[in-house]
């Protein structure tokens, strides 16, 4: 029995996380791969930024496509991304407590972002949208592919917001190159340069609250944590660049990614099933995470034999 494609459906979830429950202890909250949690923690912090941008210039833009279904999609990416938004400022207010260094580098990503909607062409805001998106997507499908490795033993309320985060990522995934394609599908290299632009500005980004959140943590006091802690980032970057080959292509399309297919992450099937349950998405225990697996899972054999 087949499965549909991850990006055939762009659901509007609705969720506010509470993090004041997540002790400060647990900042860095990924017990399987601390230098994960580090990582994607570090990622976070531009990272609503770029939503707000992404709002607003999705806005601008509608009233210009035909499309009713691309009409359609880009309400339901301004939807998802208004709530990652308003989530992830939420937790980067949590790590900027934390992190002395983080309020001035947060202050410096906004601004970026508020130059870029009030000065920045309208070609290069459509541009640059859709190149960023081609990584959240990419990372939504790396990270949720290396679940057990990231983050089987992890803080409840994080694993929760990653997971919807990086789910919702998958599935308006194309969304952002659709439109892009429908406003300028000739300037391809353009496309091209934007893709190259975005990979430099997020892996800047990332870098400069790494490098802060590594050396609050202590990493320095001991050469090979802070070793191994630049290793993980290198290979990370290095694995979400490389997937990020064939976009590079002339006749690429996110549907059509290797890494994108009706062969879905097994995590990614089981959240969407047991959320539309009824579920509480806003907490995720190993408990949970046992629970929603068996149910897809009985409900996938149950499909099965009707077939």
């Amino acid at each position: 029995m087949s499965t549909p494609h991850p990006m055939d459906s762009i659901l509007i979830r609705r969720l506010k996380f509470a993090f004041e429950q997540v002790q400060t202890s647990d900042l860095v909250w990924s017990r399987s791969c601390p230098n994960f949690s580090i990582f994607i923690n570090a990622l976070g912090v531009h990272v609503p930024h770029f939503e707000r941008f992404l709002v607003a210039v999705l806005r601008e833009i509608r009233g210009d496509l035909a499309n009713p279904q691309l009409v359609k999609d880009v309400q339901a990416i301004i939807g998802q991304e208004a709530y990652h938004a308003f989530n992830f400022e939420s937790w980067t207010r949590r790590l900027n407590a934390h992190y002395l260094r983080l309020p001035e580098i947060d202050a410096h990503a906004k601004n970026y972002f508020v130059r870029a909607l009030e000065t920045g062409s309208r070609k290069f805001k459509v541009g640059f949208v859709a190149g960023y998106e081609t990584f959240t997507f990419l990372a939504g499908m790396i990270i949720l592919d290396r679940y057990d490795q990231y983050m089987r033993d992890a803080d409840p309320t994080l694993r929760a917001l990653w997971v919807w985060h990086q789910v919702e990522e998958v599935e308006h995934g194309a969304v952002a190159f659709d439109v892009y394609k429908t406003c300028y599908g000739e300037h391809e290299w353009y496309r091209r340069q934007m893709v190259l632009l975005a990979f430099v500005h997020i892996v800047w980004e990332t870098f400069k609250c790494y490098a802060e959140m590594i050396r609050v943590e202590g990493y320095y006091r001991k050469p090979w944590q802070a070793i191994k802690a630049w290793l993980f980032f290198a290979r990370f970057g290095f694995d979400l660049g490389y997937a990020a080959l064939p976009v590079l292509s002339a006749s690429y399309h996110p549907r059509a990614h290797p890494l994108c297919n009706e062969q879905q992450n097994e995590i990614a099937l089981a959240w969407r099933s047991w959320i539309a349950a009824g579920a509480d998405a806003h907490h995720l225990s190993n408990e949970n995470v046992a629970q929603m697996l068996a149910a897809y899972e009985g409900s996938f054999a149950a499909k099965t034999l009707t077939v």
